[in-house]
């Protein structure tokens, strides 16, 4: 027992210099370089449990197509939202050097995924029908938005925890075990939902209902994964419940960020709902071609994200450290490397749209939509990766605010600026050129509030 109290915080500490210590664009970048593997694998995982629910009818994809947002919030405020919390608690503890807050800081982050999970679980049971309906399910498109729903939400515990505990690790600068465990995880729901889903030998297809219980047992068997893991030798934070006690302060420190930070998931849905429901006024056309835009977006995220998600550790624990000045620079390094990353990506798609459209239709009408909505939002790429890993960093230094008003401000931009082209009977491109500026706006006005918040302790 000795020699394993000794090692541990020897480990702790081993990581800890290195992000205090060791050159920041080097880390960052092979910090973020597994995340980026794991997060497209769900990317990939996302668009294959898709394609089953294709093959299964017209609507079974309506019904998907329903539920998918509310699903989409619950990964983003377990993961990046509350996740970024976590990491960002555990972060400053280590950095302070004070293992045993971060072990605390672990359990009481264990907590709040159970209770958020079952607040999920009740929610989505309770309102999902209605909610769905008021989003223009019908008929057996709503039952089976139903069914997948009820069948996803009745996994929330499996979900939070996985990510939970994910963050936990990344908060002490383990990016490898996560990004391993979630890439796993993708590859077992496409294996497990497409087999239930669509059926093999003598397995029978359980339809949309199968499809979904793939995402709950790959989430559940990673999240087993992770608590043995976690209670071994080989974790950087060991966790144990040797004298645990809850106490308010260390939720609050968790719950001042990652509370906040929900804020901004809540944000992106709506922002996606106000928009998807802007374009469909133009017509079909309009919104297949706006639907193969944002399909590239989803694919982009994984980058900002990763990037955003290696930049919570330094950050935190130079804050927890002291360093300041070094938090920052890691802020604005970060954000950097995403703009640049997304820049190119964007300046590919304004020089050669059809490239990516032509991958979902040869539909000329749809393709020439899809065109005008990617030359006009590309422009806005390298803008909402700034903007992203700015409101990760901004979890790191516990100060998250800045990053919100500026999701706000993009919020009200699209919804405002939105009616009133439509109102105007503006043409359609017009929206999309709105969606592009709103995306500069939103990083400008990100970088500037950063800019202004100050990071030292009070």
């Amino acid at each position: 027992m000795n020699d394993q109290t000794i090692r541990k915080p020897v480990a702790a500490a081993t990581g800890r210099e290195r992000l205090l210590t060791a050159p920041i664009l080097p880390t960052l970048l092979k910090l973020s370089a597994p995340t980026t593997v794991a997060m497209l694998a769900t990317a990939l995982a996302a668009i294959a449990e898709t394609a089953y629910v294709g093959l299964l009818g017209v609507e079974s994809l309506a019904a998907m197509a329903l539920a998918f947002p509310m699903v989409m919030l619950m990964q983003m405020m377990s993961a990046g939202a509350m996740g970024g919390g976590v990491s960002s608690a555990i972060a400053r503890a280590l950095g302070a050097n004070d293992l045993q807050r971060a072990n605390t800081l672990a359990l009481h982050a264990i907590i709040i995924a159970v209770v958020a999970a079952a607040c999920f679980t009740a929610f989505f049971w309770l309102l999902g029908p209605a909610i769905y309906h008021l989003l223009g399910g019908r008929g057996a498109a709503l039952e089976l938005a139903v069914l997948y729903s009820n069948t996803v939400f009745s996994g929330a515990i499996a979900v939070w925890l996985f990510n939970t505990l994910s963050s936990v690790l990344r908060g002490t600068g383990n990016m490898n075990v996560p990004s391993v465990l979630g890439l796993a995880a993708a590859v077992a729901q496409i294996a497990i939902g497409g087999v239930l889903g669509l059926g093999l030998g003598p397995i029978p297809g359980f339809g949309i209902v199968g499809v979904a219980l793939g995402q709950v047992f790959a989430f559940g068997l990673g999240t087993l994964v992770l608590f043995v893991y976690l209670r071994s030798h080989r974790a950087r934070l060991r966790l144990s419940t040797v004298g645990f006690v809850a106490q308010k302060p260390l939720f609050l420190d968790i719950l001042r960020v990652g509370a906040l930070a929900c804020v901004s998931s809540l944000q992106t849905v709506l922002t996606v709902l106000i928009f998807t429901g802007l374009v469909a006024r133009f017509g079909t056309v309009a919104l297949a071609g706006y639907g193969i835009g944002a399909r590239l977006e989803f694919l982009l995220i994984p980058i900002a994200f990763s990037v955003g998600v290696a930049s919570v550790p330094m950050v935190g624990m130079a804050i927890g450290a002291g360093q300041v000045a070094r938090a920052r620079h890691v802020a604005w390094m970060a954000g950097s490397v995403a703009a640049v990353a997304l820049a190119v990506i964007g300046l590919i798609v304004i020089v050669a749209p059809d490239l990516w459209s032509r991958l979902f239709t040869d539909d000329a009408a749809v393709i020439a939509a899809a065109r005008q909505y990617l030359i006009a939002a590309g422009a806005g790429f390298p803008f909402f990766g700034f903007g992203l890993c700015l409101y990760f960093a901004s979890q790191g230094s516990g100060k998250v605010l800045g990053p919100v008003v500026g999701g706000t401000i993009r919020l009200v931009m699209v919804a405002l600026g939105g009616w009133w082209l439509t109102m105007s009977g503006a043409e359609v491109w017009t929206l999309f050129a709105l969606a592009g500026a709103a995306m500069v706006v939103y990083g400008v006005s990100t970088g500037l509030l950063v800019k202004a918040t100050r990071w030292e302790p009070k």
